[in-house]
């Protein structure tokens, strides 16, 4: 059977499941979905005649908001305690099917593993796994060589691992769609995370300068205490923080910021900005429509927003933020590019980002 393993954030297996179902039957692929409920993880089946493989050439994993990473499954292995080494290599040379060249080995965990002792083997584990695999030709002999997938091992226990690849060009830039960021005790708030998260999600690492630096100007919307002021004010923009609530002294005295006692929903600048960002709790579709304002007005060229939904339906709540941004963009004539995903470090709200592009 062709399947995919899904990684999403824990208790979206469903949303993850719909939104992959419904994408790729638009591109004429269709199958099933089992989620493992609360473990951020999903199977997805094809009904064929398509391949895994088919359906990851045909639909961008950036085109998912509430799927984080993925890979083909090759075979799911039984691990006996005095050869673990040898089952994966012994299943991997079993196959009835072939798989693309792969340099690397990732070992994974799920996302909700509570066993520290499956984590600290999953670490030692990753050397002499891969010089069995090289050994065995099943990797290639030098671990940087070009490859056009990797090899990824998912452990769920010490007994049972699934073994399969992700390609390289349509995988997540994290592990797992998880990036490692460290909040520094200058920031404000954790949710400055986010907002790195989002620039290292949606901004092509090579134009990072291009979107982020000389000097921009920028609006926070909802910004006290000020977690994403700071990280604006890191790359060097200065800001109009809108809030009624205080901001950071210590942001404040960087001379970069221009506090405004206002309603986030309601302020406008004078004149249009580079940014305009949001993290306001409220009704997504509220949310939806400010930024088809700021963009379609022509008051920002980039922006990213924070849409929060509601416990029930959060899919199908997402869709309609979506036409929302869609038609409003279309009837003021603006080109745009918009990607939306559910990041690691948003909890019940998806992030959004609108580029201008016309």
């Amino acid at each position: 059977m062709q399947q995919i393993v899904v990684f999403c954030r824990p208790g979206f297996e469903a949303e993850a499941g719909l939104e992959l179902t419904e994408r790729a039957a638009e591109r004429g692929i269709y199958g099933y979905f089992e989620p493992s409920k609360g473990a951020g993880l999903l199977w997805y089946s094809l009904g064929g005649p398509e391949t895994a493989e088919d359906l990851m050439a045909r639909l961008p994993l950036s085109d998912l908001v509430f799927v984080r990473d993925w890979f083909v499954v090759l075979a799911r292995v039984p691990l006996p305690e005095s050869d673990r080494v040898g089952a994966v290599i012994e299943a991997l040379r079993g196959l009835e099917r072939g798989y693309p060249g792969c340099a690397r080995l990732e070992v994974r965990l799920p996302e909700t593993n509570a066993d520290a002792d499956l984590g600290r083997f999953a670490r030692k584990w990753v050397s002499p796994l891969s010089r069995g695999l090289r050994g065995a030709g099943l990797l290639k002999a030098d671990q940087d060589a070009a490859a056009p997938a990797r090899l990824e091992l998912l452990l769920t226990d010490f007994g049972q691992a699934l073994v399969g690849y992700s390609l390289e060009r349509n995988r997540a830039a994290f592990v797992s769609g998880i990036p490692r960021l460290r909040l520094p005790a200058s920031a404000p708030s954790r949710s400055a995370l986010k907002l790195e998260e989002a620039w290292k999600v949606f901004l092509p690492p090579e134009q990072a300068l291009d979107y982020l630096g000389g000097g921009k100007k920028a609006a926070d919307l909802g910004a006290a205490p000020g977690g994403w002021t700071w990280q604006l004010v890191r790359q060097g923009m200065t800001v109009t923080a809108v809030d009624n609530g205080p901001m950071q002294a210590e942001l404040m005295a960087s001379g970069q910021v221009e506090h405004v006692e206002a309603d986030g929903y309601n302020w406008r600048p004078r004149r249009g900005l580079d940014w305009m960002v949001c993290d306001i709790v409220d009704q997504p579709r509220k949310t939806a429509q400010l930024a088809v304002d700021w963009v379609g007005g022509g008051l920002c060229r980039f922006t990213v927003f924070n849409l929060k939904l509601p416990m029930k339906k959060r899919y199908e709540e997402w869709l309609i933020c979506r036409d929302i941004i869609a038609r409003g963009l279309a009837e003021a004539g603006i080109g745009y590019k918009l990607m939306a995903r559910h990041l690691y470090h948003d909890r019940e709200e998806i992030t959004c980002f609108i580029e201008r592009t016309g």
